[in-house]
Order: C-alpha cells, then structure tokens, then sequence
C-alpha cells in the first residue's frame, strides 16, 4: 500500500493455531465460520420486488445480486439541493419500491424528502415503524431544521424511543423481510452530505430475519444489556458469503469477534474510525503489526489526541495512522481483515458502544466488497495528515 513502510513477515510460528484456536471460539460462540472451516450449507436470495416507477437517480456504485455498497461523497457531492444521486436518493429508492414493511432503527433523523417517501408508502399500505434515540431523536426532532418525526407521527407513522441515558445508535433499515440496510450512516444532512460515511445493503430474507428480531425486541421495549442475546441464531451464509451480525450491548462484539478477527489476520489490517478508545483492540494491531502483518488506519481527527483516544497508542508503537483531512467528520467503522472481511456497522471501538448502547455489528466474509471498502480506505488515506508528533507524548 503506497506510503506506509511494509514491515518483513516474523509471524509466531504457533499463529496458525491461534488462528484456528480463535475461529473454532467465534464457530462455537454463533455458528459463523470465517474461513469455511466448518460446513454450512448455503442460502438461497431474494431480492427485493419490484416496485412502483422511482424518478430518484441512484448513485455509482459496485454491486451483485444480492448486495450493494455506497459510500458518502462530501468532495463531489456535498450539497443537499444537489440530492440525487446521492445515499439519500438511493434509500428513498428503496422506500420507493417497499411493499409491506419498512422497520427502522436509526439515531438521528432530518431529511424531509426521506419523511415525504415514508409517508407516500404508509399511504399505500406499507407498515412503516421507527425506533430512534430519545435525546438525539425525537428530542432534537424540535430543534431547528428539524420536525421529520413530527410529520411522520402526523401521517400515523408511530415512532418509539428507547427512553435511557445511553444511545440507541443504530442506523439499520429492513424492508419487506428481504433486505438490511446498515453501516455507519445516520440519516441526515450532515451523515450524507459532509461525512465520509458508508452503506451495505444485503439481499437475504434470513439476514433480514436477524435484524427484525432485534428490531421487534427493541419496539416492545428491551434496549441495551437487558435486551435478550439471540447470538446463536445471528449467522447465515448468501451465496457462499459467511456473515455474522452481533447486537451490543447484549452481544460483546469487540471480545466475542472483532479482536479475534484481527488476531486472526494473516497479511493485513486496515481501518476507519470516528472513535477508537478501546485499549485491547489496539494492543491487538500492535501485536499484529510486530508479527509482520500490514496493520494502518485512519482517526477522525476531532478528539483523537485525547487521552481516551488510542490515536496515542498506535502511534507511539510506530503502526501507521493519519487523521482524517475531511472538513467534515470522519464517521466510518470499519476495519477490513485480509482483504477479505469486512467488519462495518454503528458501532464505534469504545466501552460505551460495548456495553451501554444499542449498535449492530455486520462481519461478512467476501473479497469483492472488501476491495471497495479498501478502496475508499486508500481515499481516505489519502485525504489524511500525518500526525505531528509534536501533539503526542510517548512514553
């Protein structure tokens, strides 16, 4: 990868091990086999119906039969009025074309032309419910420039908060039992027009089972740790692709996956993150990084030379990081292993997201995707400034 030094390979010889070691634990703990280690049979897709004609222009973008990628454009497309062909004109295609449900759980909310798409669908007969954030949703729903949730409750669109001080952070979309909308992108001005965010889109009925349990169990009212762990039933396989969804904070998805996946890591680790506060994630790219595996990434810059920040950590233990040169944040989290699994979702790297708030964690096994994750990572990269060593005391 250009620009950053490529360390000679002095992997453990026992990494091997470990590596099955770990899998074997992930196998045992959700049924998810990375590597195809372990047997499963595959499951068959399909898509989304047809819908009504949609006028919004979707954006470019690399897809398959079964899922679909974007990314955020703030160089290119950074004006709201200049909508389509955006994020926001993809997902009201897919409000568009809805034809029974449309479930949501997502943070924050203020496009107008979203709630107007909404409304056009439950007048049509689609069953559309929310599930947001009480201070970040509704809450701010009477702030200026907002008032989206009010317009839907006014439609009969009913909108449920989870009513606690931690976050119910997730930005997930189902519809019609068929297809998951996830990844980083809240649905406002600022999550699709100024932010370096991203979207996976899966065609897959028992994706989509998975996530609408969780929804059904936050709409009847179970947020956070008290929210039953339906782990065992959380991986499926689509066309030969292993996925594996974990919900905090009754999953711990950084302990249960996410290390073990970068422990895992036979060639490289690359990653993005608005918030990376976790200690044992970052001394696992550390080791990574001395066995020899290429390990770098990129920290929105706001806030990552506090002592909370592992920006420090990472830095002083000469791993390759930048910070973010987007004049907007930097919300991406995502970490792509191998060249091969791409882990992306709501979930920041921190002990609240672990164990306090309502996220989703998405791991799927699938070379093509992680190529355009890795692609949007160099971009990124690109993007970033070298951290001046002048703000980081190493010790």
């Amino acid at each position: 990868m250009a620009g950053r030094r490529r360390k000679p390979n002095t992997t453990f010889t026992f990494l091997g091990f470990v590596v099955v070691l770990i899998l074997g634990l992930i196998y045992t703990l959700t049924g998810s086999d990375p590597t195809g280690q372990f047997s499963e049979t595959d499951t068959p897709v399909n898509n989304t119906p047809a819908g009504p004609g949609v006028t919004a222009v979707p954006p470019t973008v690399t897809s398959s039969s079964w899922w679909e990628v974007y990314f955020t454009d703030p160089v290119n497309m950074g004006n709201p009025d200049q909508w389509q062909g955006s994020v926001e004109a993809q997902l009201i295609n897919k409000i568009n074309n809805a034809q029974r449900t449309i479930h949501i759980a997502s943070f924050e909310f203020d496009l107008t032309r979203v709630a107007e798409a909404l409304i056009a669908a439950k007048q049509r007969g689609v069953e559309v419910l929310w599930v947001t954030d009480d201070e970040h949703g509704l809450e701010a729903d009477e702030e200026p420039g907002h008032g989206q949730f009010a317009m839907l409750e006014a439609a009969g669109i009913e909108v449920r908060a989870d009513a606690r001080s931690a976050l119910m952070h997730n930005k997930f979309w189902i519809f019609d039992w068929q297809t998951v909308w996830t990844g980083s992108t809240n649905i406002t001005k600022s999550g699709i027009f100024d932010q370096d965010n991203n979207v996976l889109v899966i065609h897959s009925p028992e994706v989509a089972v998975i996530y609408e349990t969780e929804f059904l169990e936050m709409w009847n009212g179970a947020f956070g740790p008290r929210s039953p762990s339906q782990i065992l039933d959380q991986s499926a396989k689509v066309n030969g692709s292993q996925i594996l969804v974990i919900f905090t904070s009754e999953d711990g998805a950084l302990e249960t996956a996410i290390i073990p996946f970068v422990l895992g890591a036979k060639s490289s680790v690359y990653f993005m993150a608005f918030s990376f506060t976790d200690y044992p994630l970052a001394a696992a790219m550390i080791q990574q990084w001395n066995n020899g595996v290429e390990v770098a990434g990129v920290f929105e810059a706001f806030g990552s030379t506090t002592d909370a920040a592992e920006l420090r950590t990472l830095f002083c233990a000469d791993v390759p990081v930048r910070q973010d040169g987007n004049g907007g944040f930097l919300h991406h989290k995502v970490i792509v292993v191998d060249e091969r699994y791409v882990i992306t979702g709501s979930m920041n790297f921190s002990t609240n997201a672990e164990k306090s708030n309502d996220e989703n964690v998405f791991i799927i096994d699938n070379s093509e995707i992680a190529q355009l994750y890795i692609n949007e990572f160099e971009r990124v990269w690109a993007m970033g400034k070298d951290v001046d060593p002048a703000n980081i005391t190493c010790q």
